[in-house]
């Protein structure tokens, strides 16, 4: 069975613990969403595909008259996310709609198109520093480094990125850079 990567990031939400689609979502917003998001509208297909491949089993979790089913990952479930865990990633993919608008940036003015480097550096500084928030408590589960690894690097990644874009800046408003176009 060929799986998407949202099915592999629904196979690691699920690997210590049963979680409902809803319960995905919650974690992968607040985890793999700063650098693979999965959408409620990805995840319950997927759920349904995994299942009928016998990757996860559902377990009925409602409550009252409230339906909810929470999916726990099987032993075939297991070792086909360990068997995708040890082959080389494949996809080394960035969407950034900064970069984006950037690319095209020519049509514009030096000035105006230095609002875009801004507002990268402010959202990039922003959620360095959420990410930051979040290292006291990643740092208490050493039981699985992980997770704390890859927080660093998206700290990392966000620090740098933001000193990029004030690089960028100040070249772009180099008056010998901008004589003429402002």
């Amino acid at each position: 069975m060929d799986l998407s990567p949202t099915a592999y990031v629904i196979l690691g939400m699920v690997r210590n613990e049963p979680r409902s689609g809803y319960e995905i979502k919650a974690v992968v917003d607040n985890t793999t969403r700063f650098f693979w998001a999965a959408s409620y509208g990805q995840i319950y297909p997927e759920l349904k595909r995994l299942s009928e491949a016998g990757l996860v089993e559902g377990i009925d979790a409602s409550t009252g008259d409230r339906k909810r089913t929470r999916y726990a990952i099987t032993a075939d479930g297991e070792g086909e996310l360990k068997d995708w865990l040890r082959r080389p990633p494949e996809v080394a993919e960035m969407r950034e709609e900064g970069l984006l608008k950037l690319f095209f940036a020519g049509v514009l003015k030096p000035a105006e198109a230095v609002e875009t480097l801004r507002a990268m550096r402010r959202a990039r500084t922003e959620l360095a520093e959420r990410l930051r928030a979040m290292e006291p408590q990643k740092a208490e589960k050493l039981d699985d480094p992980y997770p704390l690894m890859v927080l660093r690097a998206g700290i990392e990644f966000n620090e740098w990125f933001a000193e990029w874009c004030e690089r960028m800046e100040t070249q772009l408003l180099e008056p010998a850079r901008v004589k003429g176009r402002s």
